[in-house]
């Protein structure tokens, strides 16, 4: 994480005021206005959202963590496949990921064939493109540093013989 205090606030609530900011870290509205402004500009914040829990909201999007093996180009590595897997409206994340892959993909559908007529007729054909291996996300405890359950019963059940 950043060691810029106020990049380090505004990552966990953007929601933050101006005013809230500079009480936080003893500066001016002023100046934190224009430090997010220049962020903003130079792509140091390349967006602010909100973390939705989709089961509140009925969302029956299906999400999937897509597992890519390419080949790297010459003089390019992994950055020119990366970007144009990137590109694809279906395609919410993309890394470049150390390990038994090169690439770990985060895809949205309206379901499950959404996501796998993507993988196969889109990603899979891509040259450069070796293999995939995709997973479904069946459930979310925690993004971006939010848990999705407030209460867990750690309540444990009568052991009788």
């Amino acid at each position: 994480m950043s060691s810029d205090p106020l990049l380090q606030l505004l990552r966990r609530k953007a929601r933050f005021t101006n005013q809230e900011l500079a009480d936080l870290l003893s500066l001016e509205p002023a100046m934190v206005a224009g430090l997010i402004a220049g962020w903003e500009a130079d792509g140091t914040i390349l967006g602010h959202h909100a973390v939705i829990n989709p089961e509140a909201i009925g969302d029956t999007t299906v999400s999937a963590f897509i597992e890519v093996k390419v080949t790297p180009e010459r003089g390019g590595g992994f950055d020119r496949l990366a970007m144009r897997i990137a590109r694809f409206n279906q395609v919410v994340s993309c890394y470049l990921a150390s390990g038994g892959y090169d690439l770990m993909v985060v895809v949205e559908g309206g379901d499950l064939r959404e996501v796998a007529r993507f993988v196969s007729e889109k990603l899979s054909s891509l040259d450069g493109v070796i293999s995939t291996a995709t997973h479904f996300r069946l459930k979310t405890y925690k993004e971006n540093g939010f848990l999705f359950e407030r209460e867990i019963s750690s309540e444990r059940l009568a052991v009788t013989p």
